[in-house]
């Protein structure tokens, strides 16, 4: 088995290369400025926004399997373009490919979303998002793609470490009560995808943890669970601070979980103390 992690010095990317080179397989990733430091992977430099470097890296790899878990922001070049020309090297070169997408495709408006809703984005990130699954799926009806949510692991996640600076006062900022998300753990994220790269699933899936909580609760779950004052956790309310995006945005994850055999744990689950 040989796989390319697109994105793979990233959070998501990383633990999918971990969990590939410890299956043995042949692994290669890509990264933009800096590669990761996991031993038995092969790196190469990728900058998406220039289709011909897919090319070459494809070519190079020859990969069985192309996992996308890119993320370039509200960047449309990386996060729309870039995933279009990703899906088409992997067309054409028959890879097996799973794109990861996000709950940011929804507006909210409906708060609970399965697989089956339609995106109605509105933010940029968003858009792109959308614009990327949608292409996905049109140029390359055998992929897999996964949309999820805040994806949260041993310490090392943008959610975390946010947590830990508001707690020991070295950051400063508010967790929001109003903004609704159902957390995964990268652990339980990264075996769901590559459980559907080694399978032939295609069609949209929804990888994200079982508890819907506010960012403001996730913070506290983190404090609790890392020893830290969770009292020092600023609370405050997106709608107030006129942030655009979501506020409310579950995903529903049972149609998938019936297909899928790992258990994707909820944050309540994965972050109680013990």
């Amino acid at each position: 088995m040989r796989v390319l992690i697109i994105g793979g010095s990233g959070f998501l990317g990383t633990e999918l290369a971990r969990r590939a080179t410890a299956a043995g397989w042949d692994t290669a990733a890509t990264y933009c400025s800096r590669p990761g430091d996991l031993s038995g992977v092969a790196w190469y430099q990728l900058d998406l926004r220039m289709p011909e470097h897919i090319d070459e890296v494809l070519a190079a790899v020859a990969p069985t399997v192309v996992m996308n878990a890119t993320s370039g922001g509200s960047d449309w070049a990386v996060t729309a373009d870039g995933s279009v020309h990703v899906a088409m090297a992997a067309m054409r070169r028959g890879c097996r490919l799973v794109h990861v997408s996000s709950d940011a495709v929804f507006s909210g408006s409906r708060i609970h979303y399965d697989e089956a809703c339609q995106p109605d984005p509105v933010t940029p990130y968003g858009a792109a998002k959308a614009a990327a699954e949608t292409a996905v799926r049109l140029l390359v009806p055998g992929a897999a793609v996964a949309r999820t949510s805040l994806i949260i692991g041993h310490g090392g996640s943008g959610h975390e470490r946010m947590v830990h600076a508001l707690a020991t006062g070295t950051g400063e900022g508010v967790l929001f009560t109003d903004d609704f998300r159902c957390p995964v753990h990268v652990d339980d994220l990264a075996r769901a995808l590559w459980e559907l790269a080694m399978s032939e699933q295609a069609g949209m899936f929804h990888l994200a943890g079982a508890d819907a909580l506010s960012r403001h609760e996730l913070g506290v779950l983190i404090a609790q669970r890392d020893g830290l004052d969770a009292t020092r956790l600023a609370a405050g309310c997106r709608a107030d601070a006129r942030i655009p995006g979501a506020l409310d945005v579950r995903l529903d994850s049972r149609a998938t979980q019936r297909r899928v055999r790992t258990r994707l744990r909820g944050a309540r689950e994965f972050l109680r103390v013990r």
